[in-house]
């Protein structure tokens, strides 16, 4: 991340309108960056200024001329409509001789029965089509759990973020599935693909396994991005479980600082 793309969010920090990996990317911009530090200061005095601005106070006239104000574009309304209605009728009128009223009935009769023959039809093959639709829809899971196992073992960086993509398809991963992305967490190569991994790991979070494949995968992070991210998650997921494996964290020699201060405060938040 370069400084002007740091800039460029600095108000998105502010409000917590960043993802977990972009804060993490970000804040770590931050750590070494000097004149973003400056600059994201400033952002946040300015930001606790425009808090401070009082909101001007409505006139008491404000609502009296907004309900008349109302009130007359209803009444316009209202008119449109009526003239838009006696414009059909007439309409209507000139065109509905009895000739055409017979076709008319003769064509909407046509229609109502075949209708009423279609919904017979399908009613019958409903059970039928539902048992394929399931089976199907069981196959198409099936083969993307297999993808995204044969994707994860990839030498390609991209392909592995692929196959972690394919996780936002899948409603409900399964044991070897989940063991699969918490491996890639611990022991992939690539830092992306371990953030990547964390926040789909995240979503599948409901899951007692994944959390508490999560809080383990703490003390196995090297990398401060992840470090943060983790850490970010673990609030957001008020995982109490994983206070101690941070404690240990912290413990280590070669912490990087800004992740200390962040391992710190995510401490203060879980207790």
């Amino acid at each position: 991340m370069n400084c002007e793309s740091a800039k460029g969010q600095l108000i998105d920090l502010l409000s917590n309108q960043v993802s977990v990996t972009e804060r993490a990317i970000l804040e770590a911009h931050l750590t070494n960056c000097p004149d973003c530090q400056a600059e994201l200061e400033a952002t946040r005095q300015l930001w606790g200024m425009m808090g401070n601005v009082p909101v001007p106070e409505p006139g008491e006239k404000v609502r009296t001329r907004f309900y008349a104000m109302l009130e007359s574009v209803q009444i316009e309304e209202a008119k449109k409509r009526r003239r838009s209605w006696k414009s059909i009728l007439r309409r209507m009128k000139r065109l509905l001789t009895p000739e055409l009223a017979v076709r008319v009935a003769y064509s909407l009769a046509l229609v109502l029965i075949g209708l009423a023959g279609g919904y017979w039809l399908s009613a019958q093959k409903a059970p039928v089509y539902e048992e394929q639709i399931s089976a199907l829809d069981t196959q198409v899971k099936e083969m993307r759990q297999t993808v995204l196992l044969s994707l994860l073992e990839n030498q390609s960086a991209t392909e592995r973020l692929r196959a972690v993509e394919y996780t936002k398809d899948i409603e409900h991963a399964d044991e070897q599935v989940v063991e699969a992305l918490l491996s890639t967490l611990n022991n992939d190569s690539n830092v992306n693909v371990r953030l990547v991994t964390l926040e789909a790991l995240a979503e599948l979070a409901a899951d007692p396994k994944v959390r508490e494949g999560l809080v383990h995968s703490i003390v196995k992070q090297d990398s401060p991005l992840v470090q943060s991210a983790l850490a970010d998650v673990m609030v957001k997921l008020q995982e109490k479980r994983s206070v101690k494996p941070f404690r240990e964290l912290l413990r280590q020699e070669g912490i990087n600082d800004f992740v200390k201060v962040k391992i710190e405060q995510s401490i203060k938040d879980l207790t």
